[in-house]
């Protein structure tokens, strides 16, 4: 057996160095390439090159692939599944120094020499020489690295236990690379018989304030669902501006509701998910006119914790009916003021109902070659896309303006949370205990990670109303966007997230600790495989 190459602090620091080089922002051509060069790294594992077959690149969108690398132990069922994603966000906040962003020992030096530019806290830790920074080097291409070290050397020491290594594109954008996963983790579950045990994801600590400096590890992961409105109301010429309903007026009241609205707010194991906010208001219209905006839209982010998306959309459609009111009321007061007749009042419809009525008033071959027309366009997104469909169906119903129509808009981050599973609850305490025991170090368990993951789409627990209420309001449903959840359900093992330290994902002072990183969590990671196998082992 020919020595390991990832099983020390300074092989996994190359390691790290050589897989941030390889640039992969999301959507770019590096994406497409990385998991070509990784496939070509581990085939120098020499467990790959005995056995080629377990070792794969799979299809995901957009000529991008995923990379599963399965370590079998002949005698074993049970496995773990280590998930991570190799995709970066964008560099451009680098400024002069991007090219260094994606070189982490020269970027690390080069903040050194401008020390002085950064804030006091940041400059603290660039002179301590304790991190190490640039992009990706903490979300999350450690985790990667780490999951690499594990399986190259539970195959060489024969680990009684089964490591499929899964890591894909396009996390940070729609997560469309572990949708395209699950199939393909139900297709080796049923080629080599295996039992998953454990989804274990290595996303970083991420602070749950700019002052924590904390360690966590989660045992679930928050959810999220986008909900959009499209605001419908009745042009005119701007010299007259009674005669019509600008959608900016509508969506002013929607807009005020939804920000921050306690309505939304949701605490479990005394976690709160953060309140709604919104994320992107737009008018439709392509140019500038003196025709006053009647058509505009809205996206608002709203996160869950233990809320299905049918109990969000009919929360969201509460606070819309709510809006509406508010609306009217004080568009009737404007109309008497100035003793003009209203134009008529704003109604709520869901997606669902305006479909329901555009295909009786004009057929389902006519609607379905309206969605047809605005999925032709490419340079339109998920987002995009929901929303200008929507758009298309209110302008041959205008008959219903002024309105709101509600819908959800991808991605779906369902909720998904472990407390309380017993293998989760004892890797939460070996890592807390061999932490404090062996590095005096504190680690913490936090129950759902703070940031979207891909930990989301195994272990689904909704119901069948659930997804028919998501399926039915989401536009782009079953043409550019859906979600496997039967087999979402099928993968129903535990979820743990346990990555590396740092601080600042997507911003240019993203960095990673190199104590904790290359020496204390590798270490606890080998240990707590080690401890799984072993009680998996008396199993066998």
């Amino acid at each position: 057996m020919s020595a390991l190459q990832w099983n020390s602090p300074e092989a996994l620091r190359r390691l790290l160095n050589e897989l941030v080089s390889w640039k992969s922002i999301s959507l770019s051509e590096g994406e497409k390439q990385f998991p070509r060069k990784l496939y070509a790294k581990l085939q120098d594992v020499d467990y790959f090159y005995e056995h080629p077959d377990y070792l794969a690149l799979h299809e995901a969108d957009q000529r991008r692939k995923l990379l599963t690398a399965l370590y079998k132990h002949p005698d074993a069922s049970r496995t773990i599944c280590l998930i991570s994603h190799f995709d970066t966000v964008n560099t451009e906040e680098y400024g002069s120094l991007e090219p260094l962003a994606t070189q982490p020992e020269e970027l690390t030096k080069a903040y050194l020499e401008q020390k002085d530019t950064f804030s006091r806290d940041i400059r603290t830790e660039i002179e301590s020489v304790e991190f190490l920074f640039g992009r990706g080097t903490m979300d999350m291409k450690m985790g990667l690295v780490m999951h690499m070290s594990l399986i190259e050397q539970a195959a060489a020491e024969k680990w009684p236990v089964n490591l499929l290594l899964l890591t894909v594109p396009d996390e940070e954008v729609n997560s469309a690379g572990m949708r395209y996963a699950i199939p393909v983790l139900t297709d080796l579950q049923k080629q080599h018989q295996l039992t998953y045990t454990l989804f274990l994801n290595s996303e970083p600590s991420f602070r749950h304030d700019p002052k924590d400096n904390t360690h966590y590890i989660y045992s679930g992961t928050i959810g999220k669902v986008l909900a959009g409105a499209l605001f419908y109301g009745k042009e005119t010429h701007a010299g007259e501006p009674l005669s019509g309903m600008t959608s900016p007026f509508i969506s002013s009241f929607l807009t005020r509701e939804m920000e921050w609205n306690p309505i939304f707010k949701e605490t479990v194991l005394e976690e709160t998910a953060p309140l709604p906010v919104t994320l992107q208001q737009t008018d439709l219209r392509l140019r500038y006119s003196t025709q006053t905006p009647y058509r505009s839209s809205a996206l608002y982010n709203i996160f869950l914790l233990e809320r299905t998306a049918e109990e969000a959309f009919t929360l969201f459609e509460q606070t819309a009916k709510v809006a509406a009111a508010q609306c009217n009321e004080r568009y009737k007061k404007i109309c008497q003021d100035n003793q003009v007749d209203p134009i008529g009042h704003v109604k709520v419809f869901s997606y669902k109902e305006l479909l329901e009525y555009a295909i009786n008033k004009l057929g389902r071959e006519f609607v379905d070659d309206l969605k047809k027309d605005v999925h032709y366009h490419d340079a339109y997104d998920d987002r995009e896309k929901s929303l200008r469909i929507t758009d298309s169906l209110m302008i041959h119903c205008q008959e219903l303006a002024p309105a709101i129509v509600v819908l959800f808009a991808p991605p779906y981050y369902p909720a998904v949370n472990s407390s309380g599973n017993r293998l989760v609850e004892f890797c939460v305490d070996f890592m807390k205990t061999e932490a404090k025991k062996q590095f005096q170090a504190e680690i913490k368990r936090s129950h759902f990670l703070n940031g979207i993951c891909d930990l989301s789409y195994v272990n689904y627990q909704g119901s069948d109303k659930d997804l028919q209420v998501y399926e039915e309001n989401t536009p782009v449903w079953g043409d550019s966007y859906t979600l496997p959840f039967s087999s979402m359900r099928a993968l129903s093992a535990p979820v743990l997230n346990i990555g590396p330290y740092g601080h600042d994902a997507h911003k240019r002072t993203e960095r990673l600790h190199i104590a904790n990183a290359f020496e204390q969590f590798p270490s606890l990671m080998r240990q707590l495989i080690l401890q799984i196998s072993k009680k998996e082992e008396k199993s066998l």
